[in-house]
């Protein structure tokens, strides 16, 4: 299965949550649609190498409405924040872009600090109302590694919804249980939204055993229709998906 339909991406409103490689999966899908727009309701780092074209804009469905044919895959961000980050959109506008694209709208929907593995703040997710698609993600290397800042953003919020302790080493269990969970992964997705997690850094066979596991126990604790197990830096993304 190709990544497009294993995240169900075409002409879809698609937000990527979590850490260990949003920003990866949205340049992935966005090099392989026909037409689609990039952007954030958060901050998210200088990505004007990634897209045809990047739009800082406050009009941005003006943007849309002007982009010619070399534009495409389209990024919108509203103002430049520093150096290294552009500022995202506030969500309601972010789902008039949704609502003013006819293609895939692909967004960056809440934070990581460069980590593997997270849970969310209280001002997180910031997802569209019409958002279709809810992409929570992780990264494999976590699982083995301990609860810690190193590799986990938010560990007391990791903790709290796992029940571990701080330093305790993180299990396939554990990761499931955040990505499967309403505190953590499938926080605010809308009612009719679709939600499809993704393990991703399936980088050798122990990653992939790590990963299947992890896949089986969000099959068991969550209603999602599959989780995708991706290797997002590879020509080939999509390493396995388990249903």
């Amino acid at each position: 299965m190709d990544l497009t339909t294993a995240l169900d991406a075409r002409d879809a409103t698609l937000c990527v949550v979590g850490a260990g490689g949003k920003k990866s999966t949205l340049f992935a899908l966005a090099d392989r649609l026909d037409r689609s727009v990039v952007t954030a309701s958060v901050r998210i780092p200088i990505f004007d190498d990634r897209v045809a074209t990047v739009r800082v804009t406050e009009d941005p469905i003006g943007a849309i409405e002007d982009a010619d044919a070399g534009d495409w895959p389209l990024g919108l961000v509203p103002e430049r924040d520093r150096s290294d980050r552009y500022l995202g959109y506030d969500v309601d506008v972010v789902a008039d872009i949704a609502d003013a694209e006819p293609g895939a709208t692909l967004v960056k929907a809440d934070g990581a600090r460069l980590r593997e593995f997270k849970a969310p703040s209280e001002r997180e997710p910031q997802i569209p109302r019409n958002a279709d698609v809810i992409v929570p993600i992780a990264s494999a290397h976590v699982v083995g590694e301990p609860l810690t800042e190193e590799r986990v953003h938010r560990p007391e919020a990791v903790a709290a919804i796992t029940g571990r302790e701080i330093g305790d080493e993180l299990t396939p269990a554990d990761v499931a249980t955040v990505l499967a969970s309403p505190a953590g992964g499938l926080k605010d997705v809308p009612g009719d939204a679709t939600a499809i997690p993704v393990v991703n850094k399936v980088d050798d066979e122990a990653d992939a055993t790590a990963a299947r596991a992890v896949a089986r126990e969000i099959l068991y604790r969550a209603n999602v229709p599959r989780v995708v197990l991706t290797r997002l830096v590879s020509d080939d993304p999509v390493v396995e998906v388990v249903e």
